[in-house]
């Protein structure tokens, strides 16, 4: 198989800004763009190969001809023909909601496949762009639908003033907002399930408040406590830098200074790469030459042993 490139699916948000089509180079019009899908199989929202021999096919419609060669033996196996993670970048300009994700013993318990653990990658921020994730001080379920009513929930939350390279992982269950600002990639399992507890009573254009999930969002938020909530990483030139290790994906970054080999032949896994900075020609171990730059997101699939990348360059690397 060839790596494959996907067509974006832009989503316009009450919160969304300007970056996303100036990062991705792209000639749209199209008004506050929050959100960049940048691979997902998630049914009314696949993404469509752009070029290439699957042109014009979605990715669960690559997977049903490809099957373990995309996603590996073992994958293919757990999920067969679903692609299991869904990848966006995310432009706040305003800050999101206060939110929470069910895990998937919740999810299950509600007739869904898998809940939505994820990571943030900070691409970029403003000065004063901060995140918050998780609570810095222990409430009970009452207290916390009281802070609801008070308008202080954000009071009990752990807030982050973050930069360039950060990096958050929320599993399900963590209460978590997006500061305004902030423009980040997302990782996560593939699900759209977001349960929205306080969105700051903000209107849309129509005047009408959102919609809220407080029962839900209360019912499944994890009331633990923890002294960190950040993912903290080393970073080193021309090779695979670890950041997130959980049981749904695996993340690193790499940033490459000199032509460089990437061997993924130990990888029993399809392989995500997200472009951050700079451009390059690659070359695989089948004979494939293929452009990859900033803004675009590739699938390598699980057969592809090898990546020559010819300039520097700096990328997020995904894989389950």
């Amino acid at each position: 198989m060839q790596p494959l490139k996907f067509n974006h699916i832009l989503k316009s948000k009450i919160w969304g800004g300007e970056r996303i089509s100036s990062f991705k180079k792209l000639s749209s019009k199209q008004q506050h763009v929050g959100e960049s899908w940048e691979l997902s199989g998630l049914k009314g929202y696949e993404s469509v190969v752009a070029d290439g021999t699957h042109a014009g096919k979605t990715i669960t419609e690559v997977l049903r001809i490809e099957k373990e060669k995309l996603l590996g033996k073992e994958n293919y196996r757990k999920c067969g023909n679903e692609f299991p993670l869904l990848v966006k970048l995310i432009d706040a300009k305003s800050q999101l909601s206060v939110q929470v994700h069910p895990n998937n013993e919740q999810a299950q318990l509600c007739g869904m496949r898998n809940g939505k653990s994820e990571m943030w990658y900070v691409m970029d921020a403003e000065r004063d762009a901060s995140l918050w994730v998780g609570l810095k001080k222990k409430i009970s379920q009452e207290q916390c639908k009281k802070m609801l009513t008070d308008h202080t929930i954000v009071d009990a939350m752990d807030k982050y003033p973050v930069k360039s390279g950060d990096c958050f992982y929320i599993p399900g269950g963590r209460i978590h907002s997006i500061g305004a600002g902030t423009f980040l990639a997302e990782i996560q399992q593939s699900c759209d399930v977001t349960y929205r507890i306080y969105d700051f009573d903000r209107q849309d254009k129509d005047g009408n408040k959102r919609q809220l999930h407080t029962s839900e969002a209360l019912n499944c938020l994890d009331y633990n406590v923890l002294p960190n909530y950040k993912t903290y990483y080393e970073e080193a030139d021309n090779k695979a830098c670890r950041m997130v290790n959980s049981p749904f994906f695996k993340t690193s970054v790499y940033k490459v200074t000199k032509p460089l080999s990437v061997d993924l032949s130990p990888i029993d896994s399809f392989v995500i790469w997200i472009g951050i900075e700079g451009s390059s020609q690659l070359k695989d171990n089948e004979g494939n030459v293929f452009s990859f730059s900033e803004g675009e997101t590739i699938l390598i699939p699980a057969t592809t042993q090898k990546i020559e990348i010819e300039e520097p360059m700096k990328f997020l690397q995904v894989f389950i």
